[in-house]
């Protein structure tokens, strides 16, 4: 059976495009279309039960789609959707807090004619709604998480290093990451032991704002990660959109920030296995390695590397809290998680394995 689709966008053009995009996928049909805010939350209201998934503009007449999503949280409407969002620093503000006000994912809108009617973008729609309609395209075999067993120092629980001790905290997310980000960044303490590296999967212009948002809400700062930057304790950087992040050792600095503009890998830049591949082998004394929801498997591969070089504490995020469940499932059932908690234990989990200082940076 097709899972149906309602397109929510103020431009006639664009409602045709991805229309066509969908009706082109046997999986999907076009179940309504709306021009307005005001439009589709009278459809969803009456009709979420129809509704596989939604394909929401964020800037329309009337109402936009920030607007919708507050009020189907209001009404305790549970639907998937997805925002579509322009590249412009405002708009990358606004999708930021339409996916902490409930929206499964985002794509970004085309600005120009060759770019709407691109593969790109069709590719990006329809691997979009398979993720939120829950139509697996990778392995999907069911696993008991297994958790391994304690290695060294890296069952939880363990006894902390000394104060003196080189920790690093390295995040990969990906779809549901920054909802999953705002509940685990704002919780860390500003005097962490330890800085924090995120790779959450996001195209440029959309780092930044994710950055500040994330700042904004935290004591701990929270900044994009640029090129030389020196890593310090109780901050957090974030892999810049469109950049590979990685981290080296430099005599009199100590871990320095490097962005790499190689190819994607798996079809994302950052990637969170450059980011852990980066770190295994530096003098780090331990690693705590995170993994927070999002589509595919990206970081497996690279804290793998890592495991072998390097003392690590992996923390994967449970099937129930994750928005979906590839990345933490890939870490699980690899046999790499110490830990598989829900989103709300994550942050304490954090503090735990790195500790805290009597001041921050």
């Amino acid at each position: 059976m097709k899972k149906n689709i309602l397109v929510v966008d103020d431009s006639a053009l664009m409602r045709r495009v991805i229309s066509d995009i969908i009706e082109s996928d046997i999986r999907f049909a076009v179940k309504d279309v709306a021009k307005n805010g005001v439009d589709a939350l009278e459809l969803i209201t009456k009709n979420y039960r129809i509704y596989d998934a939604v394909l929401l503009d964020i800037n329309m007449p009337y109402m936009d789609g920030l607007e919708v999503l507050r009020h189907l949280r209001e009404k305790r409407i549970s639907i998937k959707v997805i925002v579509v969002s322009s590249l412009v620093k405002e708009g990358a503000k606004e999708t930021i807090l339409a996916l902490e006000n409930g929206a499964f994912d985002f794509l970004t809108k085309p600005e120009n004619y060759t770019e709407v009617k691109s593969e790109r973008f069709k590719k990006g729609i329809i691997n979009a709604l398979c993720a939120a309609c829950d139509i697996k395209d990778f392995n999907t075999s069911k696993t008991d998480n297994p958790i391994r067993k304690p290695k060294n120092d890296r069952s939880a629980g363990s006894v902390l290093p000394d104060k003196g001790c080189r920790k690093l905290v390295a995040i990969a997310c990906s779809t549901g990451g920054p909802k999953s980000l705002k509940e685990v960044i704002p919780k860390l303490s500003p005097n962490l032991d330890a800085p924090v590296l995120i790779v959450q999967h996001m195209p440029v212009g959309f780092t930044k704002s994710l950055a500040d948002r994330l700042d904004d809400l935290s004591l701990i700062k929270v900044r994009e990660g640029a090129e030389g930057d020196i890593l310090k304790k109780g901050c957090v950087y974030i892999a810049p959109g469109g950049k590979h992040l990685k981290v080296k050792e430099e005599l009199g600095k100590g871990f320095v920030i490097t962005l790499s503009d190689e190819p994607p890998r798996e079809g994302v830049k950052p990637c969170a296995n450059i980011m852990y591949e980066s770190i295994a082998g530096l003098s780090f004394d331990r690693v705590i390695c995170v993994v927070l929801t999002g589509m595919g498997t990206d970081g497996t591969d690279g804290i793998k590397m890592l495991e072998s070089k390097n003392k690590i504490h992996v923390i994967a995020q449970d099937e129930k809290t994750s928005v979906v469940y590839g990345m933490p499932k890939a870490v699980a059932t690899a046999g790499l998680a110490d830990e598989i908690l829900p989103l709300d234990n994550i942050a304490e989990a954090i503090i735990k394995n790195t500790g805290v200082l009597n001041n921050g940076c």
